[in-house]
């Protein structure tokens, strides 16, 4: 079949743009972002006409100008954009990990709107480097020596071993052997620093003696890395720390302990209790410890090393310390979060993750009660939604195995499946992201913060209407049917 319309019948793009009716519609948008809708539009009926086909919406100059103005919203939209996580996952990695506490927002906007300290001393008016303005926290927050931060954690280890044992050989359990979100792994990691991994023990056990065995002239240092995205259970064994550590000083050999996770300390009545610390790591004797500043530390993403002066100003020295250095943002936030650990009276109560994760379950339930209570109304008979029992997770490659008790709304239509529950959330204006499970869609409050709950009831609200509309659609068809 022919279309309806010919090439010769598309709008002028030059016209369109002379018609003040069309420039009074699109007046928010800048010129040249009209001019290019326009033209991908123009583009697309030009490729449907050749094909024989008629565009989707009609072939009328106003059925253009309506495609223009969907293709202007899906231009003007970023394609970074804030999120509702009801996933019940903290540390979410496909959604920033965690939401910074205020006082990291706010020293994000002073810092980025115009120009600061970063490399200079303000006393002296000499150039300074940029670390300076952490590392003072960091090291009295963890007792360390010295401290470096990079821009992310494995970064930090590449760093340390590109420093201390390029050419020469790491000594790692089989059982630590780790693979890191994007199937990054630990032996990729060490090969591209031009260090050689020896392998020791086996999956589930390793003992000292294994690494005093392994020991020759080419070993460089002795490396822990903390399984924090898995666990090993039953028949294990691995040295302790200090264990490790002395071996290390007998034989001259340096110690790293790749920690990951990044917990300072225990948040009291929390379910972190089993998950090491940094401040356990720096006080076991390690030479060298590294981890991520966006995961329990709750703060943006980088990587931070401790341990001696000695060792971290060698790592300075190393050209690849400038390829992976923090940016004057990253530094800003972090100060600010470490400001919060080193001086308020309750930090865990101020910092964003540490809040979630300690939640009673039933404060969760409160809020998922009183968020369907607001929604039943516009509930109706096509979306059923009611009060379940689940666990929470902290998630981000941390404390696996631990799960949080805690309070979930269920969703479930009858002309929709949960995935396309889910889908319609995430599409909307603000994205919704929950979890499918069985027959259901999730969604965990544990992760949504208070602003946050009116984004989600608006979001539900109109989740409702295309429920509703798409069976009122489906009844009007079956009648013209008949």
């Amino acid at each position: 079949m022919s279309p309806s319309i010919s090439l010769r019948d598309l709008p002028s793009i030059g016209a369109l743009l002379d018609d003040g009716s069309v420039r009074e519609r699109f007046c928010q948008f800048p010129r040249k972002m009209i001019v290019g809708a326009m033209r991908r539009v123009a583009a697309q009926w030009r490729g449907l006409i050749r094909r024989g086909e008629d565009p989707p919406r009609g072939v009328s100059r106003d059925d253009f100008l309506d495609q223009v103005e969907q293709e202007l919203v899906n231009m003007a939209r970023p394609s970074l954009q804030p999120v509702i996580n009801a996933t019940g996952v903290v540390l979410n990695t496909n959604l920033g990990r965690v939401p910074l506490p205020d006082e990291a927002v706010q020293a994000l906007s002073r810092v980025a709107s115009g120009y600061c300290n970063l490399e200079m001393e303000l006393p002296s008016g000499k150039r300074g480097h940029r670390g300076v303005h952490v590392e003072g926290l960091l090291t009295r927050l963890t007792g360390a020596p010295s401290a470096m931060v990079v821009n992310n954690n494995a970064a930090a280890v590449l760093l340390v071993l590109n420093t201390f044992a390029k050419g020469r050989e790491v000594i790692v359990s089989r059982g630590e052997l780790i693979e890191i979100g994007g199937s990054f792994r630990l032996p990729e990691v060490m090969a591209s620093s031009g260090a050689h991994l020896v392998e020791v023990g086996t999956t589930n056990r390793t003992y000292l003696e294994d690494y005093k065995k392994a020991i020759t002239g080419k070993t460089a240092l002795l490396f822990r890395s903390h399984t924090s995205n898995y666990q090993l259970v039953g028949f294990t064994h691995r040295p302790s720390l200090q264990d490790l550590a002395r071996l290390g000083r007998r034989r001259r050999l340096l110690v790293v302990e790749d920690l990951g996770s990044g917990l300072l300390a225990h948040p009291e009545g929390s379910a972190l209790t089993d998950e090491p610390t940094v401040v356990e790591m720096v006080k076991s004797g390690m030479d060298l410890t590294t981890f991520s500043g966006d995961k329990l530390l709750g703060g943006p993403q980088c990587g931070i090393i401790l341990g001696r002066q000695r060792l971290t100003s060698q790592l300075r020295k190393n050209p690849l310390s400038r390829a992976i250095r923090p940016g004057k943002l990253t530094l800003a936030a972090l100060e600010a979060v470490l400001r919060l650990y080193a001086y308020a009276d309750r930090p865990a109560e101020q910092l964003s993750h540490l809040r979630m994760i300690l939640r009673p379950a039933v404060s969760v339930r409160r809020r998922a009660r009183r968020l369907l209570g607001k929604l039943r109304p516009v509930l109706g008979d096509d979306l059923e939604a009611e009060l379940l029992s689940g666990f929470s997770e902290v998630g981000g490659g941390s404390c696996p195995g631990v799960r949080m008790p805690t309070c979930l709304i269920g969703l479930r239509a009858a002309r929709f499946s949960p995935a396309q529950l889910a889908r319609s959330l995430r599409t909307g204006s603000p994205p919704v992201v929950g979890r499918v499970a069985g027959n259901r869609l999730l969604l965990d409050l544990r992760t949504v913060s208070s602003r946050e709950l009116s984004g989600l009831r608006r979001a539900l609200a109109r989740l409702c209407e295309q429920i509703h509309q798409n069976r009122s659609e489906g009844r009007v068809s079956r009648r013209k049917g008949r």
